[in-house]
């Protein structure tokens, strides 16, 4: 499981920039993240962060929709850590 002591600086740039309300997340069995409507360069990271329980939709959608990201309970623990 990611911790924050094991989260890398690009990680933390990531969740930060989801609280900040700045990051949508594709439904997805790998979601992708965007970042001010980019896609993230670092696609893996992004299915970690997602397949560890630190961001999430923000709310339920259709398969391959784009929707707003949101930190979940784990992700704000783990960013407050930082």
């Amino acid at each position: 499981m990611t911790t924050a002591t094991s989260l890398t600086d690009r990680a933390v740039a990531m969740l930060r920039a989801v609280a900040e309300g700045r990051a949508h997340i594709t439904v997805s069995v790998e979601p992708d993240l965007y970042v001010d409507e980019l896609p993230c360069c670092d696609q893996s990271t992004a299915h970690e962060l997602a397949h560890t329980g630190l961001v999430a939709p923000a709310h339920p959608a259709p398969p391959r929709t784009r929707v707003r990201a949101e930190l979940t309970a784990a992700g704000r623990r783990a960013l407050a850590g930082r």
